[in-house]
């Protein structure tokens, strides 16, 4: 084992997943296993799915759906903030 690895045992679905990973990626992977189960038991609550995969793909899409719109909002932030620059910029320009 590479001295900057760390094994760690993951449980996600009554599962557990073995993992190597860096030391630094520890508290993210551990924060992300506990937002999965979170997510999986309110998903078990509201729904009436049982089955452990069905509720896994529900919880990837809205996983995935979460980061798709975070990276248009961020797109649209940078596009904002571009113009934004530019127009003062612009209005710069024209001061001097």
């Amino acid at each position: 084992m590479n001295p900057e690895t760390l094994k760690i045992k993951i449980s996600i679905a009554d599962r557990i997943y073995p993992l190597t990973i860096t030391y630094d990626q520890e508290e993210a992977v551990r924060k992300a296993a506990k937002k999965i189960e979170g997510m999986l038991k309110e998903l078990e609550a509201n729904f009436a799915v049982r089955d452990k995969q069905d509720l896994l793909a529900m919880c990837a899409l809205e996983l995935a759906t979460r980061d798709l719109q975070s990276v248009q909002t961020n797109f649209e932030d940078y596009n904002n903030t571009l113009n934004l620059l530019k127009k003062m910029n612009s209005d710069l320009d024209q001061i001097l």
